[in-house]
């Protein structure tokens, strides 16, 4: 299944390509400082391929911040942050935020919330590999 989405100005583009699954897709609210400030929800499959880019894929920036394991990836232009990185042992690894995905309200999801608090470093980077998108590719980034 084939998703589309991106930041609000429309700088920042992704595509998605989703398993064939009749599971409805998760969403977590991640409940730490950053994610709540903006109300993020974010999925991922380990199946699943992500590609970030856009036309003007040179206004995205990094932010990191906590354990420093994970990139958040948002607009400089409009400020929306659209996906997550991070790099594993097993490769570049992403999640992205279902409140940029273009027609989210008619998409069903498994809503839940998230806490990783006091989670450790080895740890978190075991979750990400197990769980985040497998394959992510960025094009036209600084």
């Amino acid at each position: 299944m084939n998703h589309e989405g991106g930041c609000h100005c429309g700088a920042l583009r992704y595509r998605l390509q989703w398993p064939d699954t009749q599971d409805p897709m998760p969403a977590r609210r991640c409940t730490c400082a950053y994610c709540t400030r903006f109300n993020a929800a974010w999925t991922s499959h380990p199946g699943a391929e992500l590609v970030l880019g856009g036309p003007d894929a040179g206004q995205a920036r990094r932010y990191r911040f906590g354990t420093g394991t994970a990139d958040f990836i948002f607009c400089a232009k409009c400020g929306v942050t659209v996906a997550a990185t991070c790099e594993t042992d097993g490769g570049l690894r992403g999640i992205v935020n279902i409140n940029t995905l273009d027609r989210v309200h008619e998409l069903d999801f498994d809503r839940g919330d998230s806490d990783f608090e006091g989670e450790s470093r080895d740890a978190r980077l075991s979750r990400r590999k197990k769980h985040w998108i497998g394959s992510v590719r960025l094009e036209g980034f600084d």
